[in-house]
């Protein structure tokens, strides 16, 4: 199969290729063993077809972690943004609070 048409795959479909492709596999080295199979190239198209499919099961696998780290890191984002806007907030509060306190205290002087 070329890499092309593999590439148009689905996830699901790769694992049943790779899983026909590597029966034929193991098929084709019993004859080769037992020196019925005429055609050996057979055996080196298989195993690049199996090459072609892990390669592109394992770049779909890189693209769905990379999705969840980038989701984790804006959640995280946003997170340490909260967290310093009631900080501001808390300060300004504060800030407010001590300027009553000392305008009351110099009212009572």
């Amino acid at each position: 199969m070329e890499l092309k048409e593999l590439k148009k795959k689905k996830e699901s479909d790769l694992h049943k290729i790779l899983a026909q492709s590597r029966d034929k596999l193991r098929d084709l080295k019993f004859k080769d063993a037992s020196k019925q199979l005429k055609d050996v190239r057979q055996i080196k198209k298989i195993r690049v077809t199996i090459a072609q499919v892990l390669t592109l099961l394992n770049k779909m696998k890189i693209k769905q972690e990379s999705k969840k780290v980038k989701k984790q890191e804006s959640n995280k984002t946003i997170k340490q943004e909260s967290k310093k806007v009631k900080k501001q907030e808390n300060n300004k509060a504060i800030k407010q609070e001590s300027k009553r306190a000392s305008s009351s205290a110099e009212k009572k002087d």
